[in-house]
């Protein structure tokens, strides 16, 4: 089969042939229609990524059709449009996964090829209304956001919410998924476009945290504070998320894109009685919980752009220029 073979960090991503996969007893081979880019993706390419072993197949979100079923218990799979939940091996307890805990692609074998073999548990039909375009962006970022709202979150209707850093393919879900459970929301961006764009879809509004007084600008808005902060970054910025707070209001954090949190007095949490929480990725319940959200509300993800998957390099770059909102799709054809 064909497959976007990354040779190296930084490698040119190139289609090569490589061994068609044969599905376990437990397993189902797909033949893959759509994939969607991740930063995940791009931080393995950079080679900023722990357990890679080259050559590998990047990709983590996957849709297309059952071709084959590796028993004989799995037939009914055959022919049928899926998509896959890229949390491997999560265990079974929902507050956090297991030891043996992977996410599809790296170091198993990814989405960026035209066949996948793929766990029984971890395919799913698509939601009602979906082609495999929607469906390939659905699964990382669907997840990600749908447990660090409403899982760690604890997201009510009427709740006012922050999330930081709109424009990517997870904080898009956030929004989506927040306004349409009654949020009242709030994002940050460096791009005043992308603050438009999002007021576009439901936001109150938003402020640019390269401004010198963000924190100060959010307060105004909300004087009383905030009851949930969304965060992907980490860094120098995380710390005033705190003040910004109501008491007893929570922060759930998925990512470090702006690196490390710096040194605070305690007094700065334990004073609000503040939470800091952590998830990535979630659950097969909170995979099916998202799929049900998604299909209650008739909910459609953001789509920036598709390219070609002969086109991958095109793609990464454009998903490195931040110039995105929304999710970055490959046509596997």
């Amino acid at each position: 089969m064909k497959a976007i073979l990354l040779t190296g960090p930084k490698s040119p991503l190139s289609i090569q042939e490589i061994d068609t996969p044969e599905p376990g007893p437990d397993e189902v081979l797909i033949s893959l229609k759509a994939a969607s880019v991740n930063h995940r993706d791009l931080w393995i390419w950079q080679g900023d990524y722990g357990n890679i072993s080259y050559p590998c197949v990047l990709g983590s979100d996957g849709a297309g059709v059952v071709v084959k079923a590796g028993s004989e218990a799995n037939q009914g799979w055959v022919d049928q449009e899926v998509l896959i939940n890229p949390s491997l091996n999560w265990g079974h307890q929902r507050a956090g996964h297991s030891s043996n805990f992977q996410i599809l692609g790296v170091p198993s074998q990814g989405t960026f090829a035209e066949f996948i073999s793929a766990p029984v548990s971890n395919v799913y039909k698509l939601p009602d209304g979906y082609d495999f375009i929607k469906s390939a962006a659905l699964p990382l970022a669907g997840l990600t956001a749908h447990r660090a709202l409403f899982y760690r979150g604890d997201l009510k209707a009427n709740n006012t919410i922050l999330i930081t850093g709109i424009g990517g393919g997870v904080s898009s879900f956030l929004l989506n998924f927040a306004v349409r459970a009654g949020a009242r929301v709030y994002v940050s961006s460096s791009s005043n476009e992308k603050i438009k764009k999002a007021v576009e879809l439901g936001a109150i509004n938003g402020i640019n945290y390269k401004d010198d007084n963000w924190a100060d600008q959010l307060k105004e808005f909300e004087p009383a504070g905030i009851d949930l902060i969304i965060d992907s970054a980490g860094g120098p910025h995380f710390l005033p998320l705190i003040d910004l707070l109501k008491p007893g209001g929570k922060i759930v954090n998925f990512g470090r894109t702006a690196g490390n949190i710096p040194e605070m007095a305690p007094s700065r949490l334990f004073y609000k009685h503040a939470s800091i929480l952590g998830t990535t990725m979630g659950s097969p319940a909170d995979f099916e919980s998202m799929l049900e959200f998604v299909e209650e509300y008739n909910m459609r993800p953001v789509i920036d752009r598709v390219f070609d998957w002969k086109e991958t390099d095109k793609a990464f770059n454009y998903l490195r220029s931040s110039a995105q909102f929304g999710k970055v799709i490959l046509r596997i054809c």
